[in-house]
């Protein structure tokens, strides 16, 4: 499938939707703890075994993105949310088998690793043609559509959770809502293959409503050429810290505040806990464009601080006091998840800052095996913790008290990592000559 050339008169703007269209569905993802207690019930499971779609999908998330961002640079973005839109309803259709006949380890297989193969390839899949299409603005060009993969659960939670209610909790009732899941979302991701574009050789200023390509500007690092230096492993680093620190309170959001106020006067009900996952969800989605817009004044360095060190702060105020407070501990779950999704958006121009566009999306992806193990290791403590303080009798905010000290450790390092970010040594560079062939020969290619 050759990438889809735009013609001339074509707006850039219409190619943030398309990338809404596949982000807003696989942002689903982040809506996977409103199943795990419906799950833990039908299937006999405990909070450890019930986090395991969800983990394995976030590390395929990154495996795929990895070893398909390559594959995207050079099929382009159509083919690879057309690969995202099977394997991610793909997913769903084989979770639907697996509680129907109660078999779990079809719903890990489904929603974990088929699911998390389109999972890797629809997030990385317009985060190259949006740079390219936004050279002037690219941390609020990713911001638009990273934005949508963390306000899918914003949807996602309160409608998955309607259909639980409707369909029923048991494994019927699951694997219904999976099934009418697994077909939406197909039709929904259809919408972004249909409209995307790349841009055409024609060239045109930054504000123009007509194609361009920009040029290669500035020093260009290949994705080879960016893994061997420590720039990036200082960002993974970052990325991996920031990123665990938001998903141990996302994956268990649902169960998480129920227990933190269980044995208050005002305990949170059910719809009240997936409330609170549809409010994390859209601090994630405005973290996303907010913050990485912000960064394009401030620098994404700077951004960065902010993420990883407010980010502590907020950590230890709901270990100190987020048990006595209900407004606390939302305000900080807000905050430390519109940083996680900001964290997420602003990674494509920090990439784009140290080792230009040259191969921005292959080095993206990358990257992203950062967040193969966060996604296994933020769950992992939590859900762990939680298991073992239960276990000796503990209950409430308590479950919870370590897992938070060890997340601000986290970003401690992260915070170190991200000072220790300075401009990639000339030798990485790509010869000047050489970027000249790379841009004629791309724009031979879609002549």
């Amino acid at each position: 499938m050759s990438p889809p050339v735009a013609p001339p008169g074509w707006s850039r703007w219409l190619v943030p939707p398309a990338a809404l269209s596949v982000h807003l569905s696989i942002g689903q993802a982040y809506a996977w703890s409103v199943f795990k207690p419906p799950l833990e019930s039908a299937l006999a499971l405990s909070g450890t075994q019930s986090a395991l779609p969800f983990q394995l999908g976030i590390v395929m998330l990154g495996l795929s993105a990895a070893f398909g961002g390559t594959l995207v640079e050079r099929n382009g973005p159509r083919w690879a949310m057309t690969v995202a839109l099977v394997c991610f309803s793909s997913g769903f259709l084989l979770s639907a088998l697996g509680a129907a006949v109660e078999q779990y380890w079809l719903i890990v297989l489904g929603y974990g690793f088929v699911g998390g193969i389109g999972l890797g390839i629809g997030y990385i899949s317009p985060v190259s043609t949006l740079i390219k299409w936004f050279p002037d603005r690219p941390g609020m060009a990713t911001g638009i559509a990273i934005m949508g993969f963390g306000g899918g659960a914003l949807i996602a939670s309160p409608w998955s959770a309607q259909m639980l209610e409707s369909f029923g909790s048991d494994s019927s009732g699951i694997a219904l809502a999976f099934l009418v899941h697994g077909l939406t979302y197909a039709v929904f991701m259809l919408l972004g293959v249909l409209l995307v574009r790349v841009p055409g050789s024609a060239r045109s200023a930054p504000g123009a409503g007509g194609t361009a390509r920009p040029a290669l500007t500035g020093p260009q690092v290949s994705a080879n050429q960016a893994i061997r230096t420590p720039q990036f492993w200082c960002l993974w680093i970052v990325l991996c810290m920031n990123v665990t620190a938001g998903i141990g309170i996302l994956e268990k959001a649902a169960p998480m505040i129920t227990d933190f106020f269980a044995d208050t006067a005002t305990p949170v009900s059910v719809t009240a806990a997936a409330g609170f996952v549809a409010l994390l969800s859209a601090a994630n989605m405005a973290g996303r464009i907010g913050w990485s817009s912000t960064s394009d004044l401030i620098g994404r360095k700077n951004i960065y601080r902010v993420y990883l060190g407010v980010g502590a702060l907020m950590y230890a105020l709901i270990a100190l006091f987020g048990d006595s407070s209900k407004p606390l501990f939302v305000l900080g779950a807000l905050v430390i998840l519109s940083f996680y999704g900001g964290g997420f958006a602003t990674a494509p121009a920090y990439l784009k800052d140290l080792f230009g566009t040259y191969q921005v999306g292959a080095i993206h992806g990358r990257l992203l095996t950062a967040w193969s193990l966060a996604g296994v290791l933020g769950p992992l403590i939590v859900n762990w913790i939680a298991d073992r303080q239960e276990e000796a009798g503990r209950h409430g905010a308590s479950l919870y008290g370590l897992s938070f000290v060890i997340m601000i450790g986290l970003l401690v390092v992260g915070f170190v990592a991200n000072e220790l970010v300075r401009p990639v040594h000339p030798r990485h560079h790509i010869p000047a000559p050489r970027e000249a062939a790379h841009v004629e020969r791309q724009q031979s290619e879609s002549a």
